[in-house]
This record gives C-alpha cells, sequence and structure tokens, in this order.
C-alpha cells in the first residue's frame, strides 16, 4: 500500500517539475530574445547607417525608420534633384524668398544660431564654398583659387533669416548646406518615432552619429566608442558609457586628403575656404538632443580647442572630449572625468 501511494505521488511531481523545467527554458530563451536586438543595416545619407531595437521582435518598426530616413534623404540630400534642399539652394533668378517644409526650416534655423554663438565659426551657407572640394573621388586637388574666392562672397550666414517656414535671402546665390546638423536632426525624429511605437531601448547610428534610446533591457549602458581619429582606424581610445544620450564626432579623419605634406579636411572655415589647422584632430559631443550634438561638434571643432571648450561648458546637459594632433586629449568640465588629460 506503501509503494503504491508513493508512486501515486511521484508521477505528478515528475511532471511539475518538467513543467518547472520548460517553464524556465522557456522564460530563458524570453529573456534572451529581449536582450538580444534585431538590426538592421543600410547606405543613406552618404553613409553607413544602422538601427538596433531591443525589447522588440517587430520588423514593420524597422521598416519604418528606414521609411524615415530616405524621406529625410529626400528633403536634405544637397545633390538629389529631386530633394527640398536642392530646390530651394537651385529656387532661380532672382528669388529671394522660399516657403520651406517645417523640417528645412527648422534645420536652417538652428544653422542660424550656431553662426551666432560662433560668431561665424561655423556657417550654415558655407555650400558655394564646400561644393568645390573634392574629398570623395580619391584625388588630392585643391579647388580653383578664383573659384574659391568668388564662392566666399556668397558665404555669410547672416544673409539669410528664417520667419515660421519662410526663409528669406540676401540674394538668389546663397545656399544651405545642412551637412554638420541634418544626421543629428534626423537622430531624433527617429527616437520620436521609436518612443512612439512602444521601443524603449534602441540603438541608433547614423554614419557616426550615434543615438542611444534609453539603455539595455538588463539596465546596462551602451557602450560607444571614440575612434582614434585617423582614416581607417578602428583603434579605440575612449569608451563611454551612455543611457539616453547621443554621441556625435567631428574630426579630419573621414573626407580628407593629403598633398605636399598638408592635410585636407571636410571642415572649412568660411573665412578663406581652407580645412581648419587648428591643433584639433576631433571632437566628440556627449547630450540628450543628436542635433545639437552635431552642431556643437563641429562647431567646437571650427572654434579650437579654447573657445570650443568655452562654448561647451555654457551648455547645460552636454559635455564632450577634444583630441589633439598629437594624441593627447582633453575633456570638459561637465563631462565625468571633466578637465583631465
Amino acid at each position: 500500500m506503501k509503494g503504491k501511494l508513493s508512486r501515486k505521488y511521484a508521477y505528478p511531481a515528475v511532471i511539475c517539475i518538467l513543467f518547472l523545467l520548460i517553464a524556465a527554458a522557456f522564460f530563458r530563451q524570453y529573456r534572451e530574445n529581449r536582450q538580444k536586438p534585431i538590426s538592421r543595416d543600410g547606405f543613406l545619407f552618404d553613409t553607413s547607417i544602422s538601427v538596433s531595437l531591443y525589447g522588440t521582435r517587430e520588423e514593420s518598426i524597422l521598416d519604418g525608420a528606414f521609411d524615415l530616413c530616405r524621406k529625410y534623404e529626400n528633403e536634405f540630400s544637397p545633390t538629389l534633384e529631386t530633394s527640398a534642399l536642392y530646390r530651394m539652394n537651385h529656387r532661380g533668378s532672382g528669388v529671394t524668398e522660399w516657403e520651406a517644409d517645417a523640417d528645412l526650416a527648422a534645420i536652417t534655423e538652428k544653422g542660424i544660431e550656431y553662426g551666432e554663438k560662433t560668431d561665424g565659426a561655423f556657417d550654415v551657407t558655407i555650400l558655394p564654398v564646400s561644393s568645390l572640394w573634392d574629398f570623395r573621388s580619391g584625388e588630392a586637388k585643391l579647388p580653383d583659387p578664383v573659384a574659391l574666392k568668388n564662392a566666399l562672397r556668397e558665404v555669410n550666414f547672416r544673409n539669410i533669416r528664417v520667419e515660421g517656414t519662410k526663409i528669406f535671402f540676401r540674394d538668389d546665390k546663397v545656399q544651405i548646406d545642412p551637412g554638420a546638423l541634418a544626421k543629428g536632426y534626423i537622430a531624433d525624429r527617429l527616437k520620436d518615432y521609436l518612443l512612439a511605437n512602444g521601443v524603449r531601448s534602441a540603438l541608433i547610428n547614423l554614419g557616426g552619429n550615434v543615438l542611444c534610446v534609453g539603455e539595455k533591457p538588463d539596465g546596462e549602458a551602451f557602450q560607444v566608442a571614440i575612434r582614434k581619429p585617423e582614416k581607417d582606424s578602428t583603434d579605440v581610445v575612449k569608451v563611454l558609457s551612455i543611457r539616453d544620450l547621443s554621441v556625435v564626432s567631428s574630426g579630419i579623419y573621414e573626407r580628407c586628403f593629403d598633398l605636399d605634406g598638408v592635410h585636407y579636411h571636410h571642415i572649412l572655415n568660411p573665412r578663406d575656404g581652407m580645412p581648419y589647422q587648428n591643433g584639433l584632430s576631433s571632437v566628440t559631443v556627449v547630450g540628450p538632443s543628436s542635433l545639437e550634438c552635431d552642431a556643437l561638434s563641429t562647431s567646437c571643432f571650427s572654434l579650437g580647442e579654447e573657445e570650443g571648450l568655452r562654448l561647451l561648458d555654457s551648455m547645460d546637459g552636454y559635455y564632450g572630449y577634444f583630441i589633439r594632433t598629437d594624441g593627447t586629449m582633453i575633456s570638459s568640465k561637465a563631462a565625468p572625468d571633466g578637465g583631465n588629460d
């Protein structure tokens, strides 16, 4: 009788244990799936981009994110003839007013703001000059001096103003170059889209413009590397622990060439049309808005170390790291290791 009772209770116990083991396996798989992102890569804005989503398996959200990226490429591309920016920049003889969409007006207004913050060291109207430089073909060649001199006459952020969504130009030759603003603006809009679709953890990378949405599902921070500012280098000089912030770098190592012992790069001085040579290799800015980080990284680089640090220190919620051409690094006061070389 006793043996029969033992067997009577043994079978349910075994079934219960099996159920618990299966449940534990399912829970473990569920947790691993939540912690493992779904990702997609692409090539837009003339660079490689990627979006990784945590805590969801909805591929349709990735579809929407890339649809949004394509929408903004069709707005902000300076070379795509159907883009809103191209049509505005080629608005025709005598046209000095343009009714823009809200995105283009906002990005132009931000460019004017940083022109004022830097007293013109950053200039959103640099396109007539920047279009004369070719950092893509691999051919090391300087712009024609006469063409450069003529183009400089059209570069002055004070030649434009924005009222609502209407943009006013001094003349029909003034053109906008949002290259130091657009990816930051787009990253912020992508974050808005993801949050609206219930995504609370994501990593957006638009060609080095990184925006972390929240933190990882396990509560850990995202790890974002500052790379050594040399062309094609994969070496890391610092790793940042980031939660719900953007990290944007500007430097002399991407679009560039060397000629007769001089290193030429794409961050141009609006006063002479030549690349800045100020002892800096890169500036990385961290903060809540990717647009502000984008504008600040280029502005701080353009101002040089002393004035650039002063500007960054004046911005609540933002900090950064300046790497000099000799390889040394200094951080701004608000950085976790503020002011340390």
